[in-house]
């Protein structure tokens, strides 16, 4: 018998339940395991991902671990009071949540039964970034990932130390996000990086919402380990070669775009808006600036102007204006640095006094008719 005020339940259910798909070939991967040891955890998973939330809440009688539906006891614990009294006891085959006047019975699965992953052995040397830190790198890069790529390597993140620097990467193979942050020595273990999918940098990230206290990470087995004193995530890792980014960096160049970033960032959003999703944002760039231009046969036209420090020849390139912008969002400082080439290789944005790096690739302009 486990007897909580709702909070105490529903804050851990629901930090694990985030990974339950809706939709499973195994019914039992719907639920979440509950284990009543000498203290109450919860654990959730969906085979590539595992997360464990413990608590402080010590229960009452025989320990036994159950499993029942995530997502209904979640609506359950939400409909009642915040402060509501909370008793839940485990009853044959199903599970009895009290609370005041209120009787809700699930039925639940064997705990025997509940998949869980190995647990990696040999675990390596770990490190901490603060939960800050690790949201604010992440977000700099996730947006970049593939979603459904058949070069599945491209459907997650690269992290790698380098130079006692730890680096995460992420493309598509129409742009490439990369920020870098120096970290202790001790994670020369990631020297060769490592691929976390997708699911797995959304969850992490979820798990620095709170902002406060650090994370540790840990490698072992091919997976990827992240802790908070509360919570643990496991993940499974992608097993492949991601591109080789330092390739597609592109060598100095002496085309030069400086600029309030925010108006940049405007300009691409409005003359976006007369953009198909195969019509590209062309962008001429000259002494007095960039002049951005769209049009689309059944729209019309956007043209506008952005004064800013041009540095090298006049030179016409266009981009995709959604890849454009998530570079020049992610880029910091009130002002950008664009640098361009021609009409074949990236683009590269960099922001203020920031190790962030973002590469676009331009879309090839029709040539023209002598």
């Amino acid at each position: 018998m486990i007897k909580a005020k709702r909070d105490e339940i529903l804050t851990p259910l629901a930090a694990v339940s985030g990974i339950i798909e809706r939709r499973h070939t195994l019914p039992i991967l719907s639920n979440v395991l509950i284990e009543a040891g000498p203290t109450l955890s919860f654990l959730a998973t969906d085979i590539e991902i595992q997360i464990t939330a413990r608590t402080t809440l010590q229960p009452s009688g025989e320990s036994r671990g159950v499993t029942v539906g995530a997502r209904k006891l979640v609506d359950i614990l939400r409909a009642l009071p915040d402060n509501a009294d909370l008793t839940l006891q485990q009853q044959d085959k199903r599970l009895l949540v009290k609370a005041g006047k209120s009787r809700f019975t699930l039925q639940t699965l064997p705990a025997e039964d509940f998949p869980r992953l190995a647990k990696p052995s040999g675990e390596a040397a770990r490190f901490s970034l603060s939960q800050k830190a690790l949201r604010r790198l992440l977000g700099l890069v996730q947006y970049a990932m593939a979603q459904q790529d058949i070069r599945y390597y491209l459907n997650g993140l690269l992290m790698v130390v380098e130079d006692g620097h730890l680096k995460l990467v992420a493309t598509d193979g129409h742009r490439l996000a990369m920020i870098e942050r120096a970290v202790p020595t001790a994670v020369g273990f990631l020297a060769k990086g490592i691929i976390v999918p997708r699911k797995g940098v959304a969850e992490i990230r979820k798990l620095c919402d709170e902002g406060e206290g650090s994370v540790d990470l840990g490698l072992g087995d091919g997976f990827l380990m992240v802790r908070r004193p509360d919570l643990l995530l496991t993940t499974r890792l992608i097993d492949g070669e991601f591109p080789n980014y330092r390739q597609l960096l592109p060598e100095a160049t002496e085309s030069r775009l400086t600029v309030s970033r925010q108006q940049l960032v405007d300009a691409v959003r409005r003359v976006g808006l007369l953009a198909r999703d195969t019509t590209p944002v062309r962008m001429e760039f000259n002494a007095l600036g960039v002049k951005l231009s769209s049009s689309s046969p059944d729209l019309g036209q956007a043209v506008e102007t952005v004064e800013a420090r041009y540095e090298g020849e006049d030179l016409t390139v266009a981009f995709n204006p959604q890849y454009l912008a998530d570079g020049l969002n992610a880029a910091t400082g009130e002002t950008v640095r664009l640098d361009v080439r021609d009409g074949l290789k990236p683009g590269v944005v960099h922001g203020e006094g920031d190790e962030f790096t973002y590469l676009v690739m331009p879309v090839r302009l029709p040539a023209a008719v002598s």
